[in-house]
C-alpha cells in the first residue's frame, strides 16, 4: 500500500511537527462529513503496531490499519491559494467528494 507525499506536503508536515513538538502527523478516516467519510488530522509521538508510516524528505505521516485501505494510492499535497492554505488529498478510491475536500464517498 502506498501514499505519496509531495515536497510541499513534506515541508508543511515537518513545520507542523516542529511547532507541536510531535514526531509525525497522523491521518485517519472516520464516518461522517457531507459525503460519508471524513479525513481526520492529528499528531502522534509514535506509531502503533497497526500503523503504517510513510516518509518523504524527513517528514513522517502515520496512517492506521483501518484507514489505509480507504486512502491507499492517494497523493497528499499542501497548497497555499487565495482561498487559504490546506492539505489536498487526491484519493483514487473516492467516487465523489465535498466542495471543501474534507469528506468523500466510495
Amino acid at each position: 500500500m502506498d501514499i505519496k507525499l509531495t515536497d510541499s506536503a513534506a515541508t508543511r508536515i515537518k513545520t507542523l511537527c516542529t511547532e507541536n513538538k510531535s514526531a509525525m502527523v497522523r491521518l485517519s478516516v472516520d464516518g461522517g462529513g457531507c459525503s460519508g467519510f471524513q479525513y481526520i488530522w492529528g499528531f502522534a509521538k509514535a506509531a502503533n503496531l497497526e500503523d503504517t508510516v510513510f516518509e518523504h524528505q524527513g517528514a513522517k505521516l502515520v496512517i492506521d490499519g483501518v484507514s489505509l485501505p480507504l486512502i491507499e494510492g492517494s497523493v497528499i499535497d499542501y497548497v497555499d491559494a487565495l482561498s487559504g492554505a490546506h492539505f489536498k488529498i487526491e484519493n483514487p478510491k473516492a467516487t465523489s467528494s465535498c466542495g471543501c475536500g474534507t469528506s468523500f464517498s466510495l
